[in-house]
């Protein structure tokens, strides 16, 4: 039996979702920088600690050191301490069944780093040294997922996805990939096999004692777009094997021209499995992140 879909934060979007968005799946938000997709994420993270007695986490693929100031938001909307764990930091095993040393909010995982994220931009060279450094954090970002999800996190929100003009060539979308597959939509005891390796038989008692479905979970994917317009965003090529494709979920966020004013404008594109509202939704952006009209 499935779980009970998981809120928003937002009544007036849960009601185009035909009641939320389904857990287990992808949803993705997509649109220009500066819509109000990160205040969505966090309407979505917060509303996690009525839902399921947790808030979501984000995890940051931001590459060029600047993040998307998910703290200032978290805190300014919802009065949220973001408890941010570092990058550097090499994953606390022993204590990961103990709720106060291993949950935490936030993750970002190439912090500092100060690169482009494709392969244009990068020689052969450039693009190895990526994938070794992507290969350094992956049992910081297994340990993150995991830590969380055994303490009760059903919610990931992950941001800081830039815009490119092919998915393939992207380092991000390659992230994005081993993330999704390997860690969020794997059973939870071969994700712990992933993490604690040769010591796996020794933690299996408490690994029993700590299961969780990963059906339960529902991850939103903050993609930036090249294009402002709503109607741009609509009318996108998808190409074969873009994330788009095989999202259970879009929530296109653009501008909307009314007159001689822009407005912001928001429409689920896709919502497979459940009916949906067919509305354009005009939102703006407050103090207390998004509200539909």
């Amino acid at each position: 039996m499935n779980s009970p879909r998981h809120s928003t934060g937002i009544d007036r979007l849960d009601q185009m979702l035909g009641g939320g968005l389904i857990p287990g799946t992808l949803t993705v938000v997509l649109g220009a920088t500066g819509i109000g997709k990160t205040q969505l994420g966090i309407q979505f993270a917060q509303a996690g600690l009525s839902g399921e007695g947790q808030r979501g986490i984000f995890f940051d693929l931001t590459s060029r050191g600047d993040s998307q100031n998910h703290a200032a938001y978290a805190k300014r909307l919802t009065n949220w301490d973001l408890q941010t764990l570092s990058p550097d930091d090499k994953p606390d095993l022993p204590h990961i069944w103990d709720a106060k040393s291993a949950r935490s909010d936030y993750l970002h995982i190439f912090e500092r780093a100060g690169r482009r994220v494709t392969l244009e931009d990068l020689d052969r060279e450039a693009w190895q040294e990526w994938r070794v450094e992507f290969m350094k954090k992956i049992d910081q970002s297994i340990a993150f997922f995991y830590g969380n999800f055994v303490h009760g996190v059903r919610r990931c929100i992950i941001d800081g996805v830039e815009p490119v003009e092919k998915a393939s060539d992207s380092f991000q979308f390659h992230v994005f990939d081993y993330v999704y597959h390997q860690i969020l939509r794997k059973d939870h005891d071969w994700v712990a096999r992933d993490l604690f390796r040769a010591g796996f038989r020794e933690q299996a008692e408490q690994i029993g004692r700590h299961p969780y479905d990963f059906n339960d979970i529902t991850c939103l994917l903050l993609l930036t777009s090249h294009e402002t317009m709503l109607d741009d965003l609509l009318s996108r090529h998808i190409e074969s094997g873009d994330v788009l494709s095989n999202a259970n979920t879009i929530i296109a966020m653009g501008k909307i021209r009314d007159g001689m004013r822009m407005t912001r404008g928001l429409h689920v594109a896709k919502h497979r499995g459940s009916s949906c509202d067919d509305a354009i939704v005009e939102y703006r952006v407050t103090e207390a992140g998004l509200e539909l009209l």
